[in-house]
């Protein structure tokens, strides 16, 4: 039994700066920030105008937003293609190439910065011509087998590049146990998987679709094989499965509309939950900021210790090098 006021007043805690800080039940570091980064051929940087602040770097930019991460605390960087039109097939075969964009930019950050983590896109939508994640049959459809077979052998091409770990992120049924099996098999026991578990059918996608060049490409919906946003008991179908295939981490995706999904495979499976804070969240908050309706440093940070709270691990957020910066100030 707790006392009652006036015995209890719960403001008595929160009354000085210092007392707030002692009874801060979340804490949110730059070490719970992956960066997730977008790579294009060429020289030059090319600002997104649908992600202001955000651009498509060439691989020495991109090794230099490594460096800068290794400098901010931020321990991983995820990394997504814009891999040119003219490489872009109905069946994703650049996805195959020991020599593409993704694997080209992989080596170069794991040697010039060997201590900052490489986290790798497994997914067939940078690289195919339609737009989709996978493999399509005359009528449109999602092949799940066909295309399984297609981001196992992506993934055994990004480890062996030096990804440290791979996130399949096309919600095919069974590709993390393939996956799991074909690294083990390849000399990869060390790399991990991080599995898009749950990732929903979203409106929130836009201004990523600008930054890997699929605006436009994508013939039809991912209805069929991305998650229905008005589910739930699903979602931890989905995580279960993936846990029982071997991932080693699960991910919510998108982050903010979904943080009951992060709390409840938190609280179900007790593994490493991680959110992703997806471009039209990112480009709402820069809006907002924008349009003076919210103080952008605030929004952040709020923000992410809400990911925190709710129970990830870490969040990947287009802000990580920002929010860093102001939690080192």
């Amino acid at each position: 039994m707790h006392a009652s006021y006036p015995a209890l007043r719960l403001r008595r805690t929160r009354s000085a700066d210092w007392s707030r800080r002692l009874h801060r039940e979340t804490q949110l570091t730059p070490a719970d920030l992956i960066w997730p980064m977008f790579v294009s051929e060429g020289d030059a940087e090319e600002p997104i105008a649908s992600l202001p602040g955000v651009s498509r770097w060439p691989i020495a930019g991109i090794v230099e937003r490594a460096r800068e991460a290794r400098a901010l605390g931020i321990p991983c960087v995820a990394l997504f293609p814009n891999t040119p039109h003219g490489l872009r097939s109905d069946d994703g075969r650049e996805a195959l190439n020991p020599d593409n964009l993704m694997c080209r930019a992989i080596r170069a950050i794991k040697e010039a910065v060997p201590e900052v983590g490489v986290l790798t896109d497994v997914a067939l939508d940078p690289y195919t011509s339609h737009g989709h994640d996978g493999l399509v049959d005359a009528a449109g459809y999602v092949l799940n087998d066909a295309t399984s077979d297609m981001l196992v052998q992506q993934a055994v091409v990004q480890a062996d590049a030096g990804a440290d770990i791979v996130a399949p992120s096309d919600m095919m049924d069974g590709r993390v146990g393939a996956i799991r099996e074909a690294l083990e098999g390849a000399g990869h026991a060390n790399v991990q998987i991080m599995a898009y578990a749950a990732k929903y059918a979203s409106a929130f996608y836009g201004p990523f679709r600008d930054a890997v060049g699929s605006r436009g490409l994508l013939k039809g919906d991912k209805k069929t094989y991305q998650m229905d946003p008005a589910n739930a008991e699903e979602a931890l179908r989905e995580v279960a499965l993936d846990l029982a295939e071997g991932a080693d981490s699960v991910m919510v995706k998108p982050g903010l509309p979904y943080l009951d999904i992060v709390a409840r495979v938190k609280a179900a499976f007790e593994v490493p939950v991680f959110a992703y804070q997806v471009s039209g969240e990112y480009a709402m908050i820069e809006a907002a900021a924008a349009a003076g309706a919210g103080d952008r440093d605030a929004l952040v940070l709020e923000t992410l210790m809400a990911f925190k709270r709710a129970g990830c691990s870490g969040v990947l957020t287009y802000h990580a090098s920002h929010a860093a910066r102001l939690l080192g100030a």
